[in-house]
């Protein structure tokens, strides 16, 4: 395994940690420019970071945002 793969145990355990991606279908890759990206395939949302670890948390929080704002709210609460 090269230093740039993740193993998936890995990846499930780091998930884990993340409530916001319980239901989440993390992909993680590394580009060009050695920065890992984690993709979330159920809501389309993507994040980086430095390492797994900071990639996965800013897609736990980017996923988090995306939750709230498709929650099905009437929107009426600004009349």
């Amino acid at each position: 395994m090269s230093e740039d793969e993740i193993r998936d145990e890995d990846l499930e355990a780091l998930i884990d940690e993340h409530d916001a991606l319980a239901d989440a279908d993390v992909v993680m890759r590394r580009n060009d420019h050695g920065l890992h990206i984690a993709d979330d395939e159920v809501t389309g949302v993507s994040s980086q970071g430095q390492t797994p670890e900071a990639a996965l948390a800013n897609l736990a929080a980017a996923v988090e945002s995306y939750a709230e704002a498709t929650e099905d709210a009437t929107g009426d609460d600004w009349l």
